[in-house]
């Protein structure tokens, strides 16, 4: 199977005993190995909110309302080309994969931030979850006596591991399609988002269990939420991102796990309108899991600072009082996970988790609206009914509180399938 399908269903092999993580379509051409593979998935989401606070940051719903969506879950349906050779000593491939949507909402009939649908829905109109996102298009070369080289757009190296073992990876998680044509699972209740990102990676070769990656990638435009207006910064791309992560995977008799750190730092930039600049944040975690006779334990933490939540550099900062000064705010969280693999091989599992923002040194009560925690439990069941085909229901609740101590929460069920090809 290509790498970005590995990389999807790596966090799946933990979350399904179904064996979707096969080749794809496998065609020799020439000096060439080609594969086409991918994933296709629905799901019927019922979200029933009870927020009465509009939270910067909030996931959960800010409105007293009830509303049912048909949609991708945390994964976008795939369709993935890789192609790989050897010449010259080295490995060399490629991939670009391709991910459009299911949703149908338009801006004809209804809004999208309404959760409305309406007609035309499958055109390419504004905020139309039915589009296609370019998440993949990168190279790599190398060799298995000294490691290989990635350059091009991928899966960011921190926090990668937080959602590769993530149940709700081949489910809904946080409904709602907050994240263009997809919903976000546990991102922001129990981890910050890795994303794609165009980089410059190398990755060393496997030492008995042990790996490495390294590498530079584009940094991210910083985004703060400031007395109730968004500020955002300049120059960002001065410098790149520096990531990287260690991992080491085991077995022993029937158990087998993995533990994993990783890092990210960053240059911010100059805010507008503030006096400080080349501010540097940065962000580690640390994690493992643990199987055993069907059963498997997940636990995750992560810190921050200048980082903020949910996504890369949103809310990182905050003002010093009436100064023009910004101070960084501290961001951490975590989840726990527990699956078990019943006699029909169905998965059955139940996590926690959320994700904190502390206020900034100095910063004042002007930014109440501000998240300070969201917090999701999720329980879900996922059933292989076929070698590549997976029917997975979930029951999720989330809430939200700000910095001021108001709360928004919801109920999310969603049931739907994910096949993988």
């Amino acid at each position: 199977m290509n790498k970005n399908i590995k990389l999807a269903v790596a966090g799946a092999v933990l979350a399904l005993s179904a064996t979707a993580a096969n080749a794809g379509i496998v065609i020799p051409a020439g000096d060439w190995t080609l594969d086409v593979s991918g994933n296709v998935n629905v799901y019927d989401i019922y979200n029933k909110s009870n927020g009465t606070t509009a939270i910067n940051g909030g996931l959960a719903g800010t409105t007293h309302n009830t509303n049912a969506t048909m949609n991708n879950g945390l994964l976008p349906n795939f369709l993935g080309f890789s192609g790989s050779t050897r010449q010259n000593d080295l490995d060399v491939a490629f991939t670009i994969s391709l991910q459009p949507g299911t949703g149908t909402n338009s801006n004809v009939g209804a809004t999208a931030t309404s959760g409305g649908n309406g007609a035309f829905g499958g055109s390419a109109v504004a905020s139309n979850p039915g589009g296609i996102n370019t998440r993949q298009m990168f190279i790599t070369f190398g060799d298995k006596s000294w490691g290989s080289v990635k350059m091009g757009k991928d899966l960011g190296i921190f926090a990668s591991d937080a959602i590769l073992n993530d149940m709700t990876l081949l489910g809904v998680g946080a409904g709602g399609a907050a994240a263009g044509n997809t919903t976000l699972g546990r991102i922001g209740t129990g981890y910050i988002y890795a994303d794609w990102k165009p980089q410059i990676a190398y990755t060393t070769p496997n030492f008995s269990g042990f790996q490495a990656t390294a590498g530079i990638t584009q940094a991210f435009q910083a985004a703060t939420y400031i007395a109730g207006a968004n500020t955002q910064s300049v120059n960002i791309n001065a410098a790149p991102a520096y990531e990287g992560k260690a991992s080491y995977s085991f077995a022993a008799n029937d158990v087998t796990g993995k533990v994993w750190v990783s890092g990210l730092a960053q240059h911010q930039g100059a805010f507008v309108g503030y006096s400080n600049n080349d501010r540097v944040a940065y962000a580690g975690d640390i994690g493992a899991n643990a199987n055993v006779a069907g059963f498997g334990l997940t636990g995750y933490y992560y810190y921050g600072s200048g980082v903020g939540t949910t996504g890369q550099m949103i809310n990182g900062y905050g003002q010093n009082g009436a100064t023009t000064q910004l101070n960084s705010r501290d961001s951490y969280g975590g989840y726990v996970q527990a699956t078990y693999v019943l006699p029909t091989k169905t998965k059955v599992g139940i996590s926690w988790g959320e994700s904190k923002l502390d206020l900034a040194d100095g910063e004042t009560v002007s930014t109440t609206a501000l998240i300070k925690t969201n917090e999701m439990w999720t329980a879900g069941v996922y059933h292989p009914l076929t070698k590549h085909l997976n029917l997975v229901a979930e029951y999720s609740y989330v809430q939200s509180k700000d910095q001021g101590g108001a709360k928004d929460d919801s109920n999310i069920g969603s049931i739907g399938a994910i096949l993988f090809f």
